[in-house]
């Protein structure tokens, strides 16, 4: 299956309305500290305060909005390494239904400990997303039961364009130069650019990732989809491999202008920075945008910037290292 940019953009409006009637909209502001570091006007939109703690609820509602109340009641099932199980819990639990989810085995405690607040029964198996997706995808055909994908899909994917859809409306016809946005298995990016370039086709649009699992730039790098071996990086909600067919390898393809790989160090930097500066709390995720722009500061100076803060789901036990 292939998905243009202009049908992700059209999907995410349509679905925008019928979004808000569950989730609120997050905050688009200005970071000072970091505005002043890069010499650029660095406004936010900061889904570290959405429901669930991430923007990953937005994709998982707009597609279990899709079912119908039988399909919710017997149950769904996904793949996720915290975020995305969170978010089709909470669609869940705004909607009626069961869910089971597979996650790693090395899933973050604080984000397993709130999925079983949820309700949700948990299978964890392995620590690769591309071996725990085909397990749930297989598991939901032979119970026959809907498969919730956590990024490979028409319906989540423009469920994370609506990021987008609210970063215009709160920019109010201002300009925008260019967005920063973590990259996992691109379903933010895909979405976030797709709607972005619809209305503002000069955005410059930086995807980043660690330097220990940047499986979609090498894949994108190779002209297809590679593995590649990855380690634990701080970032863990853009873990994992890349499914293969994946829609969004081409609409990266297509909508990324600059891969930004950062380390290590630069995450933790960028996290400290966050904290001390705004008294936020986020996510290596997040970390890893932030990161990146001060990456292309040299680039991004003068301009005016988006970063989109996608989660704020960090355990003591990981922010205490990160800290130290």
């Amino acid at each position: 299956m292939t998905l243009s940019p202009t049908e992700v953009a059209e999907r995410s409006e349509r679905v925008a309305p019928s979004l808000r009637q569950h989730l609120p909209p997050t905050p688009f502001v200005r970071f000072g500290a970091f505005s002043d570091e890069l010499g650029a006007e660095v406004l936010v939109k900061c889904e570290h305060l959405q429901r669930t703690g991430s923007f990953k609820a937005r994709g998982s509602l707009a597609k279990i909005l899709t079912l119908t109340d039988a399909q919710r009641q017997a149950g769904v099932v996904t793949a996720s390494t915290g975020n995305h199980g969170l978010g089709v819990g909470n669609a869940l639990a705004t909607l009626g239904g069961h869910g089971i989810v597979y996650l790693p085995e090395n899933a973050s405690p604080s984000k397993v400990a709130a999925l079983r607040r949820l309700g949700l029964e948990l299978r964890a198996e392995g620590n690769d997303s591309g071996v725990l997706e085909p397990k749930a995808r297989a598991y939901a055909e032979e119970h026959d039961l809907t498969y919730i994908p956590p990024y490979n899909d028409p319906d989540i994917i423009a469920g994370q364009g609506t990021v987008a859809v609210e970063i215009l409306e709160q920019l109010d016809g201002a300009p925008l130069d260019a967005v920063v946005v973590a990259v996992g298995g691109g379903g933010l990016v895909s979405g976030v650019a797709s709607v972005l370039k619809q209305h503002l086709p000069k955005v410059r649009v930086y995807g980043a990732q660690p330097a220990l699992d940047a499986g979609m730039e090498a894949s994108v790098r190779a002209g297809e989809i590679v593995h590649v071996d990855a380690a634990e990086s701080l970032s863990d909600g853009t873990a994992g491999s890349v499914e293969p067919g994946s829609i969004t390898f081409d609409l990266c393809r297509q909508l990324v202008d600059d891969w930004v790989v950062i380390e290590e160090d630069a995450i933790r930097d960028a996290l400290r920075t966050v904290i001390d500066t705004e008294h936020q709390l986020i996510e290596g995720s997040a970390a890893l945008a932030f990161a990146a722009a001060r990456e292309r500061r040299t680039e991004l100076a003068g301009k005016r910037v988006a970063v989109v803060s996608c989660g704020g789901n960090i355990s003591s036990r990981t922010l205490a290292d990160a800290l130290r």
